[in-house]
């Protein structure tokens, strides 16, 4: 299977699920109004729109390049991590089946970037801009922090280092998901975990709109808990890579929703 046919695949899935949680969570009403007011509504973030997209940008274009940089300056501390949480991983895959590995495998693909897309639909869709505004600072903030400490930190997951402990679950299960994660991910750029601290953030903002959208609060919860928990089932990352994503995450939030409050002022 190619790339653009799994990725096509991919879209296919954020598509209907995005869908279905836009009529279920974000409501008909709400979805009319967008179509009458997206553009003022974008104008309103435009900013902030551009930061994360010029971040975006440049992750792109130094992605291949910030390995050799970390060899040059960085600090390899895949051992230390070992020798903190041992044989972690391993005992969390010692619990692996198939319909765990099929469920976290989905997850960590299709429920990720779903997880990541719909709330700019739904924060779009409310008339206060701030919501939206915090989201979008919030992932700016996550991916230029990752790519730093991407760059001053190499670690190699774990199972690169476990190779005959821990077993790439994901990729020997479903081959096609390796086609799009090599487009992201480097072997040696698995500490803080992206998908742990970009999970957190959105589960951490949908809690603080649970009034205007409940539904949301609770699946983005369950969706942010068990991306955390696939990237260790799946032999990814480590639970140190884990506890960092979770203290990213907790730093963009806070970071974001104080910098959209002073936009507001």
């Amino acid at each position: 299977m190619s790339l653009l046919t799994t990725l096509a695949e991919v879209v296919a899935v954020v598509l209907v699920l995005g869908a279905g949680a836009a009529y279920g969570i974000v409501g008909v009403d709400r979805l009319r109004r967008l179509r009458r007011t997206l553009r003022g509504r974008l104008r309103a973030v435009a900013p902030q729109i551009s930061i994360l997209a010029v971040v975006l940008l440049v992750n792109s274009a130094i992605r291949d390049v910030v390995p050799e940089f970390s060899w040059l300056i960085g600090w390899n501390i895949t051992g230390y991590i070992y020798a903190l949480e041992g044989e972690f991983v391993p005992f969390v895959q010692s619990f692996a089946t198939p319909p765990l590995t099929a469920y976290f495998s989905y997850v960590y693909v299709y429920g990720y970037v779903f997880l990541l897309v719909f709330p700019l639909l739904a924060y779009a869709a409310l008339d206060d801009a701030r919501p939206l505004r915090e989201l979008v600072i919030a992932y700016s903030l996550n991916y230029a922090l990752g790519l730093v400490c991407y760059v001053f930190f190499i670690a190699y997951g774990p199972r690169n280092l476990l190779s005959d402990l821990v077993d790439s679950l994901l990729f020997t299960t479903y081959p096609r998901f390796q086609l799009l994660t090599a487009q992201v991910n480097t072997n040696t750029n698995v500490f803080p975990s992206l998908h742990t601290s970009l999970s957190v953030t959105v589960a951490a903002l949908a809690w603080r709109s649970r009034e205007v959208y409940p539904r949301w609060t609770a699946l983005a919860g369950v969706l942010a808990l068990s991306i955390v928990i696939s990237t260790m089932y799946l032999g990814i990352h480590w639970a140190t890579d884990v506890v960092a994503g979770v203290a990213l995450a907790a730093l963009s939030v806070k970071l974001a929703t104080r910098w959209a409050a002073d936009d507001d002022a």
